[in-house]
């Protein structure tokens, strides 16, 4: 929430701190969706599938190529 006050023509923005015990929740949850994004885009094939058929490794295929892994 930023508060504005307006003093003889100057405009004065109070901006909220952030401590790091109220971003470390928000860190790891973000971690771990790269790790899961990572997961299903390099690894979601064969042997390591955690989920059958092949339209998750055809929905990130490019992605995948992209990336510079191998899929076939």
């Amino acid at each position: 929430m930023v508060h504005a006050a307006t003093h003889t023509g100057t405009t004065t923005l109070a901006l909220p701190v952030i401590s790091g015990a109220q971003l470390l929740p928000w860190a790891v949850f973000g971690g771990l969706l790269l790790v899961l994004m990572l997961y299903f885009v390099g690894a979601e094939q064969g042997a390591t599938s955690l989920i059958q058929g092949r339209e998750v490794h055809e929905f990130v295929h490019d992605a995948r190529h992209l990336l510079g892994f191998p899929c076939h």
